[in-house]
């Protein structure tokens, strides 16, 4: 499991830096989104998968078993979860207005500071 979703980190890696290396802004947005899954992917499989198991305490217990998955990266998988949903919803916007105001998705194109 570990094998494919390391293939699978890289695959993402690959498919954002193509995207951001294309001339539209679209295509540049969806390869940020890209290289952040793939980022949020390789901090989940850096410290091993474990059993499967959720890292919750047992009752009358004062820490994780062994064999239990590190909730550490979880956690700061969840916070960057969240913090590329509002970066990639201010992009949107950002996109949105760059384009009713030049009318081109083409980054060479735009050249305008003021409109």
């Amino acid at each position: 499991m570990e094998i494919l979703i390391i293939l699978l980190t890289g695959f993402l890696f690959g498919c954002g830096i193509y995207l951001m290396l294309r001339r539209s802004l679209a295509r540049m947005l969806i390869g940020i989104l890209f290289l952040g899954q793939a980022g949020n992917l390789a901090i989940f499989v850096a410290p091993g998968l474990g059993p499967g198991f959720s890292a919750i305490i047992p009752e009358g217990e004062s820490y994780l078993p062994a064999g239990y998955p590190d909730p550490l990266p979880q956690a700061l998988i969840l916070t960057a979860i969240v913090i590329g949903f509002g970066v990639i919803a201010f992009a949107i916007v950002l996109l949105k207005q760059a384009h009713l105001r030049l009318q081109v998705d083409d980054l060479d194109r735009m050249t305008h500071t003021d409109s």
